[in-house]
């Protein structure tokens, strides 16, 4: 194997597949980046075994290909090479079929490398009929739901987002049991069979840093794996196994106020409030609304308190006082792209749900706090 090839057009290809490499896995094989070179092209794979990223280097984008052949390169160091080599161009001979040299005109590296006979076969399958999304609404409901995912194995089904398509909907729920965060979309092609899957969450972040603009995603759901295909990257995750819990009786219909706020006055007197909370374990802070008027406030025993006071729209006469994390508001508030939102509420121990005012796709709830 002997190629040549530019620097920034094999950085821009390792960034993406290295999101494969876990620094955990225990198969020595999987620790590396396969290249496999044929007259075609220079095809990158990387892989834990759950997550599977193959990236695809067409042969007009290689300046030369001299001879072809597949070697398995250490991902630990393969990405700063690349990165600190002075050269625009960089040359790959492969050496003793095990050894690969890396060199330009006035550096080189050599390096051991795996027997590529040993890397697992990662069937990246696809189907005749895939769903299509644009890249920018599958990152932007990525971005919208995958925040509120469970941090703990406990319940490994809340460490992933579930994606529901019925018909022409698509629905994206993640909750870790304190909050939910609800996106819906509508496909532009039916679905005739109700799909119901549980995608790792860690995973779908990896997804989203690797889509950068509007072309199309290709998704590929199989019983137990989806593969995402977008321009030339492979991207293929296991899926959780189970059944996600029922949520659609979580999400409160009826309220007894609707709160009209201006979303980043909001958020900037949530954060204030939030500074005496910091380093505590829920950043706890109080909500009082009455007379078009609400009141922010948090109280450190050790340090103090603060009070934040805005003015809002509201429907009823009565009045709220409600507890619940800061963090948990900020992070939901962030997923939000109107300028107004609605806060609606119906007593102090129903979930918090938060909306924008155009924009019903995108539900965001908080369960609040009891503070005595």
């Amino acid at each position: 194997m002997k190629f040549t090839i530019e620097k920034n057009v094999l950085l821009e290809n390792l960034n993406n597949v290295i999101k494969g490499i876990s620094t955990k896995t225990v198969i020595p094989i999987l620790s590396g980046i396969k290249f496999d070179l044929t007259e075609e092209g220079l095809s990158l794979t990387a892989s834990d075994s759950e997550l599977t990223i193959n990236s695809f280097i067409d042969k007009n984008e290689i300046k030369m290909i001299e001879s072809t052949g597949t070697i398995v390169i250490q991902s630990k160091y393969i990405l700063e090479i690349i990165r600190k080599m002075p050269s625009d161009v960089i040359n790959f001979e492969v050496i003793d079929s095990l050894k690969i040299r890396i060199f330009t005109e006035n550096n080189q590296y050599n390096l051991n490398c795996l027997d590529a006979s040993d890397y697992p076969n990662m069937k990246l399958e696809e189907h005749k009929d895939p769903i299509i999304l644009k890249g920018d609404v599958l990152k932007s409901i990525i971005n919208q739901t995958v925040f509120a995912i469970s941090t703990q194995e406990l319940r490994p089904l809340l460490t992933g987002v579930n994606m529901k398509i019925t018909g022409d909907v698509l629905e994206c729920i993640a909750t870790d049991s304190y909050r939910l965060a609800k996106k819906t979309i509508k496909i532009d092609v039916p679905v005739n069979t109700e799909m119901n899957l549980v995608i790792p969450g860690k995973n779908f972040i990896e997804l989203e840093k690797i889509i950068m603009d509007d072309s199309d995603v290709e998704m590929h759901i199989f019983n137990n794996k989806i593969l995402f295909k977008y321009k030339n990257i492979k991207f293929q995750t296991n899926l959780l196994s189970g059944t996600y819990p029922n949520t659609s009786n979580l999400i409160p219909t009826e309220f007894g106020m609707k709160v009209k706020v201006n979303k980043a006055d909001y958020m900037a007197s949530v954060d204030r409030a939030a500074l005496l909370t910091q380093g505590k374990d829920k950043n706890i802070i109080k909500m009082k609304i009455e007379n078009n008027e609400m009141i922010i406030n948090s109280y450190a025993s050790e340090i103090g308190k603060v009070e934040e006071k805005l003015y809002i729209e509201m429907d009823s006469n009565s009045t709220i006082d409600i507890s619940f994390s800061s963090k948990y508001m900020l992070e939901a508030l962030k997923t939000l792209k109107d300028d107004e939102i609605n806060i609606l509420l119906t007593n102090d121990v129903k979930p918090i749900i938060v909306k924008s005012i155009n924009d019903e796709s995108l539900i965001q709830l908080i369960l609040p706090i009891k503070t005595y």
